[in-house]
């Protein structure tokens, strides 16, 4: 199977946990070996909810080594706030669904589970703390004015950035989709764009000629240069921008094609690596990453084995849409029987997706605002919110 099957993104046609200290029983090792991961939290709760740590190994970037991370922050009850979702689904309060049955099923991914529930209980809570996030920002924008002496029409607002990340089939999309139609319907009706950074991979004659081809979707296969310039022009204000289109249909960049974007408030950023740190650049330059521009994260986490079956059930479906597409990618797949597909999708995961999860996917999660870890069921069960 070809290595596109593994490529970031939707289908055809659409756009750890710690303690304050040790409690009885718990070996000491526990907190202080980096190789392991901590799965207790500690007994003191209030009100359903518990400061954890997230021992599992940082990601690049990180100011401090994993055994040193643990220690400081144990002391002080974790970074993290987590918040089992029957609590977290009380926050939205008296608030109302806007979005009906039929409009979910149309933003959720072809074998995405999400229901009017999720969205009620999860994901319109997310919505409101992300517009408290932007309406507290705009507040600081005008204080800040009034402080420096500058004129709203020298120095104009600029857009909200939220980062969408997680691997490849965990549901970062339908994610993606869903706070973007929850943040427009608000109070405010601002003006929310998605932009997947699937617009911003290499072209597949391009990956071909740099033998990136079994690289897609890892960090090396985007133009990251492009990227960064579209992220910085949003984030200074300038009116109108354009992105790359990406096809699923063809798996490639649509040639000459671009999507423009006029004055967004709230730019929903969704892909694998948007919170990848600055890499260190030539000689003493440090380089300038796409994540020192996002006001606000979320990760959507799973387990390894859940995302793999996943991914693996949806080549299946993806194959199934395709029958009637002649055009479409997974058209060529029609005469394998399942268990040849089958079979190559998992070899497609463990060549391609597991190990860009493993090196630069899943290191990323700790840099995130908020982490919304699924069961094996597909279904959000915790909502976990960085307090630092």
């Amino acid at each position: 199977m070809p290595p596109t099957l593994g490529v970031p993104g939707r289908g055809p046609g659409q756009a750890g946990r710690g303690c304050n200290r040790r409690p009885r029983g718990c070996p000491r090792d526990l907190l202080t070996d980096r190789r392991r991961r901590v799965e207790w939290t500690s007994s003191a709760r209030r009100g359903g909810l518990s400061w954890v740590q997230d021992s599992r190994e940082p990601g690049p970037g990180s100011e401090q080594p994993p055994e040193e991370t643990t220690r400081s922050t144990s002391r002080r009850g974790g970074p993290w706030l987590e918040i089992p979702r029957a609590q977290w689904s009380q926050l939205a309060g008296d608030s109302p669904l806007s979005l009906d049955r039929a409009t979910i099923e149309y933003l959720r991914e072809l074998d995405d589970p999400t229901d009017e529930s999720d969205v009620e209980q999860v994901y319109l809570p997310l919505s409101q703390l992300i517009e408290l996030h932007r309406t507290n920002r705009g507040r600081l924008w005008g204080a800040q004015n009034r402080f420096l002496g500058l004129s709203p029409d020298t120095t104009p607002r600029t857009p909200l950035i939220v980062g969408v990340a997680g691997s490849v089939a965990v549901g970062k999309s339908t994610t993606a989709r869903l706070l973007r139609e929850l943040l427009a319907r608000g109070e405010n009706h601002p003006h929310v764009v998605l932009v997947p950074t699937d617009g911003f991979l290499m072209p597949n004659a391009e990956l071909e000629a740099r033998g990136l081809m079994q690289r897609k979707g890892f960090p090396e296969s985007y133009d990251l240069r492009a990227l960064l310039r579209f992220v910085m022009d949003v984030k200074s204000g300038r009116p109108d921008v354009s992105t790359p289109v990406y096809s699923h249909t063809l798996y490639d960049i649509v040639p000459g094609e671009r999507e423009q974007i006029h004055s967004p408030d709230i730019l929903i950023l969704e892909g694998l690596n948007v919170l990848q740190p600055a890499r260190a650049g030539h000689g003493d330059r440090t380089s300038v990453a796409i994540s020192d521009f996002i006001d606000f994260s979320v990760y959507v986490d799973a387990d390894e084995a859940d995302i793999e079956r996943w991914y693996v059930e949806r080549q299946f479906a993806y194959r199934r849409e395709a029958v009637a597409e002649e055009s479409n990618f997974f058209k060529a797949y029609a005469h394998l029987s399942d268990e040849a597909f089958g079979d190559l999708a998992h070899q497609v995961w463990a060549r391609i997706n597991r190990p860009n999860l493993r090196e630069n996917i899943a290191p990323t999660r700790p840099r995130a605002t908020v982490i919304l870890r699924k069961g094996p069921d597909h279904r959000i069960s915790t909502v976990r919110i960085r307090k630092i």
